[in-house]
């Protein structure tokens, strides 16, 4: 007879959970394993709720195994250390973001990408080495191999750092990948949410011009006077799209809708860049023509490297870069996860753990 999440292994844990494709979520109990010789165990502070959460949580991905508890933007504190760590000590804040295992052997591990390894094991809805469930951040403790933990600087504040771990290096790594980071070229930011609003900061502290690619006029003046970017294109409205027609070197698309790539495409240069990053339910078209007609590229990625995702980290604590936050409870995540389906936060829901009374 299969052990229950509760009784799986040793340590006891409780998070929430949702256990259908209505993603309502309640109080859930398991179990982590103990902390072997290469483990840290975690006590969880604050995790970010990624766009992502809400679309496992309602498996609009068809891939979801329930129950889950997601989370993959954790921030805690370190309580115990294995034998043969030598990263990190008790006491100490780390971070953990959307892996906790790869093989470490193929092409990519070896060239520290991490994310790409065939066998990348994710921190929830995955199936770990011992065969049992992977369960996130909604939760009061996690144990992680140290190769997957992340150092947080010390002048980095914790909840709002936490998105980061996700948000931050899926737009940092492909900047940094496609050459986006050359001082005053014209980058271009589809969508203004989590992801888009970390890329506006990231691209100035690049020193690229920034332009905020959105359909909504009324996000224009804290694109600006807020976020720092230097214009704001209202993807609505024709003649201002004609009239930046040709204008931008690079182009980060982080919306997690289904769109059009041709009205992008066209706002790039000749050699210009499209990287998309937003993960839509359906596959979007590639106009083929607006490619070849001016040599352009459209790209994707997928966060980064244990090695990058550090970098990101320390280089968003040099530039005072966090998201932009709204505390939540865990008690509300469900209202949380209403609002977000709405795009209604600016720009990131943190789930404050450390005080939320878990059941």
């Amino acid at each position: 007879m299969a052990k229950s999440p509760e009784t799986e292994h040793p340590q006891k844990a409780i998070g929430w959970a949702a256990r259908d494709n209505t993603g309502t979520f309640s109080p859930f109990h398991f179990s982590r394993r103990e902390t072997g010789a290469d483990d840290v165990t975690i006590k969880i502070l604050f995790c970010g709720i990624c766009h992502s959460d809400l679309h496992c949580a309602r498996n609009e991905w068809g891939v979801t195994n329930y129950p889950i508890v997601p989370g993959h933007e954790i921030v805690g504190t370190v309580t115990k250390v294995g034998n043969n760590v030598s990263k990190f000590k008790e006491g100490d804040k780390v971070g953990v973001g959307v892996l906790v295992a790869s093989c470490q052997k193929c092409e990519s591990c070896q060239q520290g990408l991490e994310n790409y390894c065939p066998n990348m094991i994710l921190t929830y809805n995955s199936i770990d080495r011992d065969g049992t469930k992977t369960y996130g951040g909604y939760s009061d403790l996690i144990v992680v191999d140290q190769h997957y933990v992340l150092r947080f600087p010390d002048n980095m504040p914790l909840d709002a750092g936490a998105p980061l771990l996700c948000a931050g290096i899926t737009v940092y790594s492909p900047m940094k990948y496609y050459g986006m980071t050359e001082p005053g070229k014209h980058l271009g930011v589809a969508g203004l949410g989590g992801l888009g609003h970390v890329a506006v900061k990231i691209g100035k502290a690049f020193g690229l011009k920034v332009t905020v690619i959105s359909t909504s006029p009324k996000k224009e003046s804290e694109a600006i006077s807020k976020l720092g970017a230097d214009a704001f294109l209202v993807s609505s409205d024709p003649a201002k799209v004609k009239a930046a027609m040709g204008t931008m070197d690079y182009i980060i698309d982080t919306v997690s809708a289904v769109h059009s790539l041709a009205p992008l495409l066209g706002l790039l240069k000749v050699n210009g860049k499209l990287v998309t990053v937003g993960l839509p339910e359906k596959p979007l078209e590639v106009p083929i023509f607006a490619l070849v007609g001016a040599r352009r590229l459209v790209g994707g990625s997928n966060i980064g490297g244990m090695k990058e995702t550090q970098e990101m980290l320390d280089f968003c604590a040099k530039h005072n870069i966090a998201a932009d936050i709204e505390l939540v409870r865990m008690d509300q995540i469900n209202t949380a996860m209403e609002r977000l389906a709405k795009s209604d936060v600016k720009y990131r829901f943190v789930i404050d753990v450390g005080n939320s009374k878990l059941q």
